[in-house]
C-alpha cells in the first residue's frame, strides 16, 4: 500500500505536464531543475535515505573508490559540476544497476561479479549515467499516465522474487522504475547510444560494452534465471546487445582496441565475487557460486579461499559425485593454508554425514582451535559432542 501511495503522489506531482521532450544536462549552462524535476529530486533522496539505512550497501572503501575514479572518468568536469554522481555497491547478487536522476547509482554485486574488466564495468556506468544526464525520469514521469499500470503491477511482481530479500521493500516509486522496469526502449538505446560515446572518449575498448551483456545474457540462459531487475530480463538484453551490435558495426566499425584494465578490476574486484558468491549460496544459484571460484583460479590457481567456495558449492548441491568434490576442495584448502579455518568445519560437516565421526570431531576440534571467537562456537560444539556419541549395541 505505501508503494502505491507514493505512487498517487508521483502521478498527481507530474499532471498536466506538457511534454516529455526534455535537454540533457549539460555544463556550458547552469542547471535549471524544472518544478516538477525538483519533487523527483527530492523524492529520489528520500529513497536513496532507505537503501543507505537497508544494511545492503556493500562496505568496501577502496572498491567504492575504485568504481567512483572509473565514473569520474567518464564525464567531463563541466558536468560533474552540475551532476555529484556517487556510485554505491548493493550487497544483491541479481544482475543489475539503476541510477536516480540527482546521480545517485546503485549496482549490484552480482553484475560487478560477473565482469571481466574496467571497460565492461566503465559500459555499465555510462549507460546508467546517462539516464542521468539525459534526464530519462523526468520524460517518464511526464508520460506516467502510459506508466501508471506497469508500475503499479512491480510491487506484486517484486512478492514473487524472495531473493532479493529487503531490497524489494526498500525500492520506492522512483527507485521501480529504474531498477525494475527500466526506460523506454526509445531512452534505453539514447542511454547506449550516449553511453558508448562517453566509454570511447575515456579511451576504453567499446568492444567491451558488448561483451558484459553477451556474458549476462548466456548466464541468464544456462541457468534458466527469472529475475524482476531490468538487466536479468532476457529480451532487455538482446536489446542491449543488439544496439552495440549496430555500433559497432556502423559508427564505431574502425574503432579497434582501447583500455581494459583488466587485472587492477580483478584485484580490487576479488572479495567482492567472494562475497557474492556467498550470496548466490544462499539463494541455491550453484552454478554462479561455482562459475565465482572457477573465475577466481584462473588468475590465482592457489587461492584458498577459491578452493573452500568450490567445496561450499559442492556441499550445498549434494548432487552426484558432489561430495567426493567437496572433499577434494576442501583437502585443497587446507593444504594450501593449514591455518584456515573455514574448510575444516566444512569437511568435518561432511565426514559427519558419512558417519566417519572420529575424523569429523578432529575436523570441529581444529576449527575451533583455529577460529577461537567462532560465531557458531556452540553449534560446533554440538557437532562434537554427537561425534563422541557411542553407538548404541
Amino acid at each position: 500500500m505505501k508503494f502505491l501511495y507514493v505512487l498517487s503522489l508521483v502521478c498527481l506531482a507530474v499532471t498536466g505536464c506538457a511534454t516529455t521532450a526534455v535537454e540533457p544536462i549539460a555544463g556550458h549552462q547552469p542547471l535549471a531543475l524544472h518544478d516538477d524535476e525538483k519533487r523527483i529530486w527530492a523524492r529520489s533522496a528520500e529513497e536513496e535515505k532507505v537503501l543507505l539505512k537497508s544494511g545492503l550497501v556493500y562496505e568496501d572503501a577502496a572498491l567504492q573508490a575504485y568504481v567512483n575514479g572509473v565514473a569520474q572518468r567518464l564525464q567531463p568536469p563541466e558536468v560533474l559540476d552540475q551532476v555529484p554522481f556517487k556510485i554505491l555497491l548493493l550487497k544483491n547478487s541479481y544482475l543489475n544497476a539503476f541510477a536516480y536522476p540527482n546521480g545517485m547509482v546503485f549496482v549490484h554485486t552480482g553484475i560487478v561479479a560477473r565482469m571481466e574488466n574496467e571497460a565492461q564495468l566503465a559500459a555499465l556506468l555510462a549507460h546508467e549515467m546517462t539516464h542521468t544526464t539525459y534526464r530519462h525520469a523526468l520524460s517518464s514521469f511526464r508520460d506516467i499516465k502510459n506508466k501508471t499500470a506497469a508500475l503499479s503491477t512491480m510491487s506484486v511482481v517484486l512478492m514473487g522474487f524472495g531473493g532479493i530479500g529487503t531490497l524489494a521493500s526498500a525500492l520506492g516509486t522512483i527507485g521501480t522504475l529504474a531498477s525494475v522496469s527500466g526506460y523506454s526502449r526509445q531512452l534505453e538505446t539514447e542511454a547506449d547510444i550516449e553511453g558508448l560515446k562517453l566509454v570511447v572518449q575515456a579511451g576504453y575498448d567499446p568492444e567491451e560494452a558488448k561483451c558484459i551483456f553477451t556474458l549476462l545474457k548466456k548466464e541468464v540462459e544456462e541457468e534458466k534465471i527469472r529475475e524482476p531487475f531490468f538487466f536479468g530480463s532476457h529480451p532487455r538484453l538482446q536489446e542491449r546487445i543488439d544496439n552495440y551490435d549496430a555500433l559497432l558495426n556502423g559508427e564505431y566499425k574502425d574503432r579497434k582496441g582501447g583500455v581494459k584494465n583488466e587485472e587492477i578490476f580483478i584485484t580490487m574486484t576479488y572479495q567482492l565475487v567472494l562475497d557474492n558468491a556467498v550470496l548466490d549460496l544462499r539463494a541455491g544459484r550453484f552454478s554462479s557460486a561455482e562459475r565465482a571460484a572457477q573465475k577466481i583460479l584462473k588468475t590465482k590457481p592457489d587461492d584458498k579461499k577459491a578452493y573452500y567456495l568450490l567445496g561450499e558449492t559442492a556441499r550445498q548441491r549434494g548432487q552426484q559425485d558432489d561430495t567426493v568434490k567437496a572433499i577434494s576442495s576442501f583437502e585443497k584448502a587446507i593444504a594450501l593454508d593449514s591455518s584456515y579455518p573455514d574448510p575444516y568445519k566444512s569437511l568435518g560437516l561432511v565426514r559427519l554425514k558419512m558417519g566417519e565421526k572420529p575424523e569429523a570431531k578432529k575436523l570441529f576440534e581444529s576449527y575451533l582451535a583455529l577460529q577461537k571467537d567462532a560465531p557458531d562456537r556452540a553449534y560446533v560444539e554440538a557437532y562434537i559432542r554427537e561425534c563422541s556419541k557411542k553407538e548404541a549395541p
